[in-house]
């Protein structure tokens, strides 16, 4: 980890409007609203990958990207209620549409499900299921910010372009668009329908179940084996 991505990492974390835009042959990171603030840092392409990794970005609805909310540790929360940020989440509807849904930005499906423990006390997910699971979410949000993508997965561009060394913001949404299209292909129908629910769309278990039509406590086990399916792609655990 190089010192700039340290110092970025500080920046975004004490600084919540703090956000990045490709610049040139890097990345400038600004603390202030608009692309007329000064430029607090300049990142190379190594340490704008290493900001992907941790703390996470997620896209500006102005461009660029900021870091992504932490999770809420308010302990004043009822029992089994992950914590809770307001805000929006870009998704993608049955019919290839992009749309941003008021959404819990404090913790994804799959990190809160993660969390719960049957009646024996027994994790819900596996540890590599629950990778896999996120390991799918992250990438699918990567590919929506691409602003060149068609906005279906079935209509996904099989190659990328450009030779260039630098890996343009487009490069790592085709990238991650191609990864998300092998990821459902290594899946059966069923078992990709549940995914697109709950880590591309950011459903929780319960709507999914309804949205699907599955009986009550039958998505549990259909995600169970579809992140299953999932993580053997993935080759985790």
């Amino acid at each position: 980890m190089s010192r700039a991505a340290e110092r970025a990492r500080d920046l975004m974390t004490r600084h919540p409007g703090a956000w990045l835009a490709a610049q040139g042959d890097g990345y400038a990171l600004r603390i202030g609203p608009d692309r007329r603030s000064r430029v607090a840092l300049m990142l190379d392409e190594g340490d704008f990958r290493s900001l992907i990794d941790r703390p996470g970005l997620r896209t500006r609805l102005e461009g660029g990207w900021t870091a992504r909310p932490v999770p809420s540790r308010n302990t004043s929360l009822a029992p089994g209620r992950p914590g809770v940020i307001d805000g929006e989440r870009l998704v993608t509807t049955d019919d290839g549409r992009m749309t941003r849904l008021a959404a819990n930005l404090g913790e994804s499906p799959i990190a809160w499900l993660a969390r719960r423990t049957d009646a024996s006390g027994q994790p819900w997910l596996s540890p590599a299921q629950a990778a896999a699971g996120e390991r799918l979410r992250l990438d699918a949000e990567l590919a929506q910010a691409g602003p060149s993508l068609t906005m279906r997965w079935d209509a996904l561009p099989r190659s990328g372009g450009g030779s260039a060394a630098r890996v343009e913001p487009g490069d790592h949404a085709l990238s991650a668009a191609r990864r998300v299209e092998q990821a459902l292909s290594a899946v059966n129908a069923e078992h990709r329908a549940i995914l697109n629910r709950i880590c591309r769309q950011g459903d929780s278990l319960k709507l999914a179940e309804s949205g699907l039509g599955l009986r009550r406590r039958h998505g549990k086990t259909l995600l169970k084996q579809a992140l299953q399916a999932l993580a053997a792609h993935y080759r985790i655990g």
